[in-house]
């Protein structure tokens, strides 16, 4: 029984008394002002706006991206450089090492070989000494029994003989 109430009630108010009208006349007033106004395009132009901040935030990215890639490939071929620098430079270590090792060889074979011509060397200059000294003292000794011999067992008349014959003798080697 309310509700036929209600229904009578409302199906009997003029339309200019109903509410949802007096809603809907601010509702569709506010729109139109707001469409008047340019609201929608200031929204689209905002929207725009932020989808080309993004644009050009997404671009940026893109390149540092693009950058960061060129960097790290940089410093790859730069440790890939160093690391065949290192490379060499041990090769070449090595190959130095080599060489100081061969020449230190061939230097001490050298010093080797020159102390023992020099001992050679003393060795025979010792011996050439010792023989020097032998026939020295030899000689001596052979001028001293000569002498001896000449004093004791020769005549008055041999020995002025043998005189005349050694200066013969000494001047036919001088001359």
């Amino acid at each position: 029984m309310m509700s036929a109430n209600l229904i009578h009630a409302a199906a009997g108010t003029p339309w200019f008394l109903d509410t949802r009208l007096w809603v809907l006349i601010p509702v569709v007033l506010f729109i139109a002002l707001v469409i008047y106004k340019g609201a929608l395009k200031a929204l689209n132009k905002s929207l725009d706006d932020r989808a080309d901040n993004i644009k050009a935030e997404l671009e940026e990215a893109r390149r540092l991206r693009e950058e960061a890639q060129a960097l790290l490939a940089s410093y790859h071929r730069k440790q890939k450089e160093a690391e065949a620098q290192a490379e060499d430079i041990v090769k070449q270590a090595r190959i130095d090492a080599e060489n100081m090792a061969v020449q230190a060889r061939k230097d001490l074979t050298e010093r080797l070989e020159r102390r023992a011509a020099q001992a050679e060397a003393k060795i025979a200059n010792a011996e050439a000494q010792a023989m020097s000294e032998v026939k020295a003292k030899a000689a001596d000794m052979a001028m001293d029994t000569a002498e001896k011999f000449l004093r004791n067992k020769l005549s008055s008349a041999d020995k002025t003989k043998l005189i005349k014959d050694g200066i013969a003798q000494m001047g036919s080697t001088l001359g």
